[in-house]
Parts: structure tokens; C-alpha cells; sequence
């Protein structure tokens, strides 16, 4: 039998391998949050995010080794991505200013049940002139 976090684990490592069956990993009814997207419910809505971000992205990595996870029933995991735009720029969360995560996972039994994801999706550091006090402005 799976832990927890073996499950999360897993669900990282389907994702970026762009599988199929990710979605075997929830309960036909979760409930999930991605920054501008907002709160939803259930599996179509999740594809519906995936596509949108996909559309976006040419890749994204969550690496396993970057996970930190915590808790029992419910798991924390804080975590780094990498990837690259569509067209071309890339990210490498601890070494550009995007590529940060903290992500919250509930679970129904082995399933998982909510999962509320906290990153900023300006991966590319893009939106740095709405930033006033960025790490670029380092004068003191």
C-alpha cells in the first residue's frame, strides 16, 4: 500500500511525463485552485486548466528531489519547477524568479480528494514592471 506522499510523489511525476492517467490519482469530484484560474471542481475542469497551461508552456518539470513534503492525511509539499515558454524562454525555480510552489493535497481514502496549488504562473518573469520592490531594484 501507497502512502501519502508516495501518491503525490506519483502524481508529479505523471504530470510532467504528461501520462494519461494522472487523473487516476483523484476522485471523480475534486476539488482543485490554480492562481487566475480559481477554484473548480472535478476532472473536465482540470483538463481545462492543463490546456490553458499547456498552451502556454513547452515544458514544465516539478524535479522529485526539490519536494519537501510534511503532514499525514494532508499533505503539504513546497517544491521547485522548471520549464521552458513556447517561445523560449525558460525558468529554473531557486535559480530565476519564477519556478516556486507550494502545493496543499487532501485525500479520500487513497485518492486524492482537493488539491489547491500556490505559485505565481509568470513563470518568465514577465510581469516584473508591476513588481516595484523586485530583486532587480537591489540597492540596499
Amino acid at each position: 500500500m501507497s502512502t501519502k506522499q508516495d501518491i503525490v510523489r506519483e502524481y508529479f511525476m505523471r504530470v510532467d511525463a504528461g501520462r494519461d492517467d494522472t487523473l487516476d490519482l483523484f476522485t471523480d469530484d475534486f476539488e482543485f485552485y490554480f492562481p487566475k484560474f480559481g477554484v473548480a471542481v472535478g476532472k473536465d475542469a482540470f483538463r481545462h486548466l492543463l490546456g490553458g497551461l499547456m498552451a502556454t508552456l513547452k515544458s514544465i518539470a516539478h524535479p522529485v528531489e526539490s519536494l519537501k513534503m510534511h503532514g499525514g492525511e494532508i499533505i503539504t509539499v513546497e517544491g521547485l519547477t522548471s520549464g521552458k515558454m513556447h517561445d523560449g524562454v525558460e525558468w529554473e525555480g531557486g535559480k530565476t524568479p519564477g519556478g516556486r510552489f507550494c502545493s496543499v493535497f487532501e485525500f479520500s481514502g487513497d485518492l486524492i480528494s482537493r488539491m489547491y496549488i500556490y505559485t505565481d504562473p509568470d513563470y518568465a518573469a514577465r510581469d516584473a514592471d508591476r513588481l516595484l520592490w523586485g530583486i532587480a531594484d537591489r540597492n540596499w
